[in-house]
């Protein structure tokens, strides 16, 4: 008899670690993160010196979870593994800058459009200041080698647009402007809100004078789910709106600008100075 009440006691036990291990996995949302895109993601110090995640995908991320009632755990990695790890299951989502790509569509579950302020707006090339306006056409940058992040949308427009060029890829875009800074390549494919921020802690760097022709499908973000997580999707897309409609993402846009270090100013006609 004390055998079978120690099995039963046992089997019960075993059986509350399980729920608890499955309501732990339940209440936590679990997001990729590459954070070395400000001001959509990047890592800031605090007063003590430890390191925080910051930036609008960062504080979208922090109003999903919470709407939903869950723990946020980021999880940063490489732009590349972002997406990796969706397709895997290993991370819920990742709210990483992506615009949408007819093969993220093939591949991912996509949330509907957000839209953070202007930073997908335009799509350019940054160079070192010395260099004026010398990649500033087509013409220009025959023979320059362009640099461009890995299964990124500005690879994807340097191969469309400029595909006599010599392309070098990477995976962190910190590491890219060190290398640009270094001459390993001329010029650098960015995100303008993204150039931005970069210029904005490289007074060295510049924007070259060219941009991307951008289609109005790569003007905003989306968050990627794994393929067939409808629920899950359903449930960001009702989110999504909800922040838009309360005002929030103009609200997050300009405080992830502020704290990138992004001057904003406004000219005599309203329209937004940035630099």
């Amino acid at each position: 008899m004390k055998k079978i009440i120690a099995m039963v006691l046992a089997l019960t036990l075993l059986a509350a670690m399980f729920a608890g291990c499955q309501s732990s996995k339940k209440d936590t949302l679990k997001v990729a993160i590459s954070p070395d895109f400000a001001p959509m993601e990047f890592v800031i110090y605090n007063e003590k010196g430890e390191s925080e995640f910051a930036g609008f995908d960062v504080m979208l991320a922090e109003y999903i979870a919470a709407e939903m009632g869950k723990e946020l755990q980021l999880m940063p990695m490489d732009f590349g593994a972002c997406q990796a790890a969706v397709a895997a299951g290993t991370v819920d989502m990742s709210i990483s800058g992506f615009s949408w790509t007819e093969e993220r569509a093939e591949n991912y579950n996509i949330s509907n459009y957000y839209h953070a302020g202007d930073n997908e707006d335009e799509q350019c090339l940054i160079t070192l200041a010395s260099n004026g306006d010398k990649f500033a056409t087509t013409e220009g940058l025959a023979g320059a080698k362009i640099g461009a992040q890995n299964a990124s949308l500005q690879q994807s427009l340097t191969e469309e647009q400029l595909p006599d060029n010599e392309l070098v890829l990477f995976t962190d875009l910190g590491t890219a402007v060190l290398q640009l800074k270094n001459g390993d390549f001329d010029v650098l494919a960015v995100a303008e809100g993204n150039g931005e921020a970069i210029i904005a802690s490289n007074p060295e760097v510049a924007k070259s004078g060219y941009f991307f022709a951008v289609d109005e499908k790569y003007t905003a973000n989306v968050v990627l789910l794994q393929k067939g997580a409808d629920d899950l999707t359903a449930e960001v897309n009702k989110l999504i709106a909800k922040a838009e409609g309360e005002g929030l993402n103009e609200i997050w846009y300009a405080e992830a600008q502020a704290i990138a270090g992004i001057n904003v100013s406004f000219d005599d006609e309203g329209n937004e100075i940035t630099g």
